[in-house]
């Protein structure tokens, strides 16, 4: 059986921040997912503004998340009895030619109708992509499905919250 790394959009976070029912438990779900769900710096960002009632529900959803590279963040991989795992790819950031794919990306995604390119979004099917098996948790489905299939990637599944 194949074990998924599940990633976060902004639609997602920004569900959680809501706290929707439906994806607080989707998230308590993950709590024993081996690779924390990801969050990237950009969809945080996104998200994070300085409303006490913000900030108090995403810093309790990042606790059981990790932001590939920050410092203070968990680590990817959940502690194990033996031995230290760590998650190559949120160890790593894109390198030059990954960058260059999500500009190609951009500029060859087929979005819906009247939908714009989006960095961010572009950004989170490539984060998927590394991973290999990943689950992209999203509230624009059609934009991410653009954005993998424009990226190739192959096992990229993407689940609209």
């Amino acid at each position: 059986m194949t074990v998924r790394v599940p990633v976060y959009d902004t639609g997602m976070l920004i569900g959680l921040a809501d706290r929707k029912a439906k994806l607080l438990r989707l998230h308590a779900g993950l709590r024993e997912a081996p690779h924390r769900p990801v969050v990237l710096g950009p969809v945080l960002a996104q998200v994070w503004r300085p409303h006490p009632a913000t900030v108090h529900a995403v810093a309790g959803v990042l606790k059981d998340c990790t932001v590939p590279q920050a410092r203070s963040s968990p680590p990817a991989i959940r502690p194990v009895k033996a031995g230290q795992t760590t998650c190559i790819v949120c160890a790593t950031a894109p390198d030059l030619t990954e960058w260059q794919r999500i500009g190609t990306a951009l500029g060859t995604a087929r979005l819906p109708a009247k939908k714009r390119p989006d960095a961010v979004d572009a950004l989170v099917a490539l984060a998927a992509a590394r991973h290999g098996s990943a689950v992209i948790f999203t509230s624009d489905p059609d934009d991410l499905a653009g954005y993998v299939a424009a990226l190739g990637a192959q096992d990229v599944h993407v689940v609209q919250v």
